[in-house]
């Protein structure tokens, strides 16, 4: 467990990216992953990775989207980041809606069992709980 703790973040110097930002300031962002090498040089063995950036609304508040967009150039980027950001959502909202399911059916009971409900009412010792 010590060691676990004591870890400490290490970066891989064979995975580097230089990142850099795009916006249209309206409906999203977007950041182009270039590889680079040891020395900061581009890596042309691996390729170009394009990753959009989105928010939806909730009724808890906003919640951050990220997901890759398909292309080779920032054009082909750009052009997919809608059916992108689409489906991002939709995979959102049904995480969403299957975390509220999960909630909604749990069941807690006390520890000290069921209040005394009068006559004909079950009796225990409350030691069955349903996470």
């Amino acid at each position: 467990m010590a060691d676990e703790n004591e870890a400490e973040a290490q970066m891989d110097v064979d995975a580097l990216y230089q990142e850099e930002m795009f916006t249209d300031r309206r409906v999203g962002a977007m950041r182009r992953l270039t590889p680079v090498k040891r020395d900061g040089s581009r890596d042309s063995a691996r390729p170009i990775v394009f990753i959009g950036q989105a928010e939806i609304m909730t009724n808890m508040g906003p919640v951050p989207l990220s997901f890759e967009l398909p292309g080779e150039t920032l054009e082909e980027a750009v052009g997919g980041f809608g059916p992108a950001a689409t489906a991002a959502i939709e995979k959102t909202v049904q995480q969403i809606q299957e975390m509220r399911r999960q909630q909604a059916s749990q069941l807690v009971v006390p520890q000290g069992g069921m209040p005394n409900l009068g006559a004909g009412a079950p009796r225990g010792g409350g030691k069955i709980q349903f996470p």
